[in-house]
């Protein structure tokens, strides 16, 4: 769960201040939380998909060294050919 430093209430004590109603301002506080626990990305995301990424490189690394090796075995077998 995301951890979030959103002031509900004292967002809560504004949007009564300015007259809205307490039943939509809660709405209101709700809807916020939801957005900022499920759509926002926190430092701890982003630090994991930093790692995911630096694996993901290393993996592709990997892979086109091997088949920069596998072509150059296949140029130097045509070269020997002709």
């Amino acid at each position: 769960m995301t951890t979030t430093t959103f002031d509900t209430l004292g967002y809560f004590e504004k949007l009564k201040a300015a007259g809205v109603p307490e039943a939509q301002a809660k709405a209101q506080i709700e809807v916020i939380r939801e957005v900022i626990e499920d759509k926002l990305a926190t430092k701890q995301d982003i630090k994991d998909l930093k790692t995911e990424m630096k694996e993901l490189e290393y993996r592709l690394t990997i892979r086109l060294g091997g088949m920069m090796a596998a072509c150059v075995a296949i140029v130097a077998a045509l070269v020997k050919l002709l």
